[in-house]
């Protein structure tokens, strides 16, 4: 189910753009593989991958940069030793978008 996401491109995301609804966002979810949705004053979704060492870590963290510049959408990228942790959200809108679940789809592609 994740195909369908990672074949959409994000659209630009205005102030005035809607967040996605509760029943949106359970369907969403349903196509990502362990991501889970937070909230810390907004929502985001947040996953945390973990690699062998810190190298394989960096370079999976450049990969998703490189994503996001594609995407012109970029989340927080938090890089330890044979973790990296990924959040997305909207911050035009402080809280989701369905591009933040294009984008988490699009993350776990390039694992594979």
């Amino acid at each position: 189910m994740s195909s369908d996401l990672t074949s959409q491109k994000c659209e630009a995301c205005t102030i005035d753009a809607p967040k996605v609804t509760k029943e949106e966002s359970n369907e969403l979810m349903k196509t990502l593989d362990n991501w889970i949705i937070l909230n810390e004053g907004f929502d985001y979704l947040e996953k945390i991958f973990t690699f062998e060492n810190y190298e394989k870590a960096v370079d999976f963290s450049n990969d998703i940069a490189a994503l996001a510049d594609i995407e012109d959408h970029h989340p927080q990228i938090i890089l330890e030793w044979g973790k990296v942790t990924v959040k997305w959200w909207s911050h035009k809108i402080n809280g989701l978008h369905k591009n933040d679940f294009i984008c988490a789809a699009k993350t776990d592609l390039l694992l594979k």
